[in-house]
């Protein structure tokens, strides 16, 4: 996001664009009451009062019937003061009424901009920020309840009490160092080596959660894969439940990737149905589909092996080796007497003519992505992309301090890899305050007193 001046103004539509019953638009800044005087005729503003009134043009004349209310600061959702007004949903009022808005003082929000100046003004950390987002584009109820603990400062949480006790470390090794004939304890050796350790482990638990949380944002890339005619596009339109792909006994019906995201057991399941495999496809056409059924499988969370069960095994997949992709057979037309080859097989028998075992199927695959179906339940956070890169900095910062006090390295060392590792901490939450280092080492040592 560009620089922005604080000292502005700022409007925008806060609900969806369209024709609707009822549209919202923010107001937020230092001019926001003066952009309400002049832009509104009705009661006078009063502290978080819904006020009936009209928003009028220059001239007077109204523009709509709106209820505006008054948010002071810092008790808004920005820490400004904030005017929401709500208006009628047409897509010529919302308009008018913004642009009165911009008329009389305000400016037009960049993206994300009242969100941002929420974080300036200390009302959330960046994980809350980004929880904002994650709550907006949820598909499921797990997605939405894991926003919505990340949204109450759950991984924020986590973090303090890390820095926390990276600065008690931090507090010992700088106060050695600044003051050695203090003969203060550095709490070296074993007992500061453990502590270390311990935080590494904590750490590890929240990078753990990496992979779940990819899962619940982006959804589980789910690929469908097998011979020609072995029914995948069958099986995707009876897990979508509506005919999504054409069905067709002509082998090679299905020449690119067709892709839906349904709402699996509250898992946003990513479902992607490919060209049959083959090593001898009849057209060139043909050809570029499997090629990308290929290049599907090699980003595939999970993989759906679909085999037509009443027919001998076919030749074996070239599937990618990813150690982080899952796989499942499904023994596909199991309304069909079952070929011997398949008598003692693990896969999972499903019909698409007759429905038989998909509610089995669905169980498998949350089971599968869920590690039992638990794991996500036990969450507490689920971190993305950006948090576990600064984690995984953290992470090679103490690894590093570990290894410098093994190795009784000098403690100056050892207190630059830990104050590397705080700083990527306070990069997840986008705050460090640097008298924090201080107020520890002065509360716990009584330096100076």
């Amino acid at each position: 996001m560009p620089s922005l001046s604080p000292d502005d103004t700022i409007a925008a539509l806060s609900s969806p664009p369209g024709t609707g019953a009822v549209a919202l638009l923010r107001v937020s800044g230092p001019l926001a009451q003066s952009v309400a005087h002049a832009a509104f005729r009705g009661p006078s503003l009063q502290p978080r009062r819904a006020l009936l009134g009209h928003i009028t043009d220059p001239s007077g004349d109204p523009i709509d019937e709106v209820l505006l209310t008054f948010f002071p600061a810092p008790a808004s959702y920005t820490g400004e003061d904030t005017i929401e007004i709500s208006c009628h949903g047409g897509l010529l009022i919302t308009r008018k009424v913004l642009d009165r808005l911009l008329q009389v003082g305000a400016r037009h929000a960049a993206p994300g901009e009242f969100t941002q100046r929420a974080f300036l003004h200390g009302k959330l950390d960046l994980t809350q920020a980004e929880a904002v987002m994650d709550l907006i584009s949820a598909q499921t109820d797990r997605a939405l309840h894991a926003a919505h603990r990340q949204l109450d400062g759950a991984l924020g949480r986590h973090i303090l009490a890390l820095q926390q006790d990276l600065l008690a470390i931090l507090a010992h090794i700088e106060a050695y160092i600044d003051f050695p004939d203090d003969d203060i304890d550095p709490d070296t050796g074993h007992a500061l080596l453990a502590r270390l350790e311990s935080l590494q482990r904590q750490l590890l638990a929240l990078l753990a959660t990496a992979h779940h949380g990819r899962l619940l944002r982006e959804g589980v890339r789910t690929v469908l894969v097998g011979a020609p005619n072995a029914g995948k596009s069958s099986l995707l339109n009876q897990l979508l439940g509506f005919e999504r792909a054409i069905v067709s006994d002509l082998p090679g019906t299905t020449r690119d990737t067709i892709e839906e995201v349904i709402n699996l057991h509250g898992f946003p399941l990513r479902l992607i149905d490919t060209a049959g495999l083959r090593s001898a496809p009849c057209d060139p056409i043909e050809a570029a589909g499997i090629a990308r059924t290929h290049s599907q499988l090699a980003s595939a969370d999970l993989i759906l092996t679909v085999v037509d069960a009443s027919l001998p095994p076919p030749p074996p997949l070239d599937l990618p080796p990813n150690p982080n992709t899952r796989h499942l057979l499904v023994l596909h037309k199991s309304d069909l007497p079952r070929h011997p080859a398949w008598q003692y097989s693990s896969g999972v028998p499903v019909s698409s003519h007759t429905g038989a075992g998909l509610p089995d199927l669905a169980q498998l695959i949350a089971a599968t992505i869920a590690d039992g179906g638990e794991a996500l339940a036990q969450m507490d956070v689920a971190v993305n992309a950006r948090h576990q890169a600064c984690l995984l900095r953290a992470q090679a910062a103490l690894q590093s301090a570990h290894a410098a006090l093994s190795q009784q390295a000098s403690a100056e060392f050892v207190a630059l890899d830990l104050h590397l590792a705080l700083e990527a901490l306070g990069d997840v939450v986008g705050r460090l305050d640097v008298e924090d280092l201080l107020g520890a080492i002065f509360s716990q040592f009584c330096i100076g007193k």
